[in-house]
């Protein structure tokens, strides 16, 4: 590298460095002014409404089948209710995994850094976001899901090994789709009031958790090179893929009076289900195309779980 490089590259890294202590600033302002307590701030001891729905029904997996068809109302506000549940825990295993990773990458930071004071706070609020989650699923009469063994496997390897590409551009991922998810239910007065509570507190503060993730994530994964932006691109097309084709559990069909094994494979088949993924994911499809995150041969993970599918169908 000569001397001008060299300059050059000083210069890049300070003008970076500069970036991300005015963007953690912002931040930190965002979480001083637009933040909730959700055991003081949701009413947890409101009755539930047996006629409401707790997610809007053309979301439900099984939305549009003959199976559907066949279910009465009450077993469909049922099902709701169970795939509710495991769209929550799905969201607490990964904001779970998403601490451990921000933990990582704080452990050897200055903690005087604007930048690293805003993962410790985003620590914060996933702590709070995820004891929200275990209230809801207590209090809907459901149970909490565990990933299968595979996805559980997966998730210890992603926090124990992933680089800054993959934490933040796995964060920006499930991030998203629950944003579009919850964004729709906050709005929809036909369902559960604690249900659109939930979501609007978890859209509000995940809104600064995105933008965090969306800048980290370029900035991380441009620093990379050939090799190492490859490993990063499997391992989350791998993670998008499982974490989308397992959002519902199959307990949850079980849980809600179904054969579970042929209620899975219904909801795998169904192309509105499909386009729901490829609708909830085309945000941060779009980002991560961006910044080139999503191309080569992990692309076709995404393309089986239908996340890069036409999203018109879903709208």
């Amino acid at each position: 590298m000569t001397v001008t490089e060299t300059r050059h590259a000083h210069t890049d890294a300070e003008r970076i460095a500069a970036q991300r202590e005015e963007s953690g600033r912002r931040l930190l302002r965002s979480a001083a002014t637009l933040s909730y307590d959700p055991l003081v701030d949701l009413d947890w001891d409101a009755p539930l409404d047996p006629d409401r729905f707790y997610v809007p029904p053309h979301r439900i997996s099984l939305y549009g089948t003959p199976l559907w068809d066949s279910m009465s109302l009450e077993q469909r506000i049922d099902l709701s209710r169970y795939e509710l549940a495991s769209v929550a825990s799905m969201g607490i295993w990964f904001e779970t995994i998403l601490m451990q990773m921000l933990i990582r990458r704080t452990y050897d930071a200055d903690p005087t850094s604007a930048n690293v004071q805003f993962s410790y706070t985003e620590i914060g609020d996933e702590c709070r976001h995820s004891v929200m989650f275990g209230k809801l699923i207590d209090k809907v009469g459901a149970r909490y899901y565990r990933p299968g063994t595979l996805l559980h496997a997966g998730g210890r390897f992603l926090k124990t090994t992933s680089n800054g590409a993959m934490c933040f551009a796995g964060a920006l991922f499930v991030e998203e789709i629950l944003d579009q998810l919850q964004r729709e239910a906050a709005a929809d007065e036909s369902l559960q009031p604690l249900v659109r509570g939930v979501s609007h507190v978890h859209v509000v503060e995940e809104a600064r958790h995105m933008r965090f993730a969306r800048e980290e994530a370029a900035i991380e994964y441009a620093a990379q090179g050939p090799v190492t932006k490859r490993r990063s691109r499997f391992v989350i097309a791998a993670a998008a893929y499982l974490s989308s084709v397992h959002l519902i559990h199959p307990r949850a069909y079980a849980d809600a009076g179904l054969d579970p094994k042929h209620a899975w494979k219904v909801a795998r088949a169904n192309p509105h289900a499909r386009a729901t993924r490829a609708w909830a994911a085309r945000r941060v499809r779009a980002s991560l195309e961006d910044i080139d995150m999503i191309g080569g041969p992990s692309a076709t993970l995404w393309r089986r779980a239908g996340l890069l599918d036409d999203v018109e169908a879903a709208a």
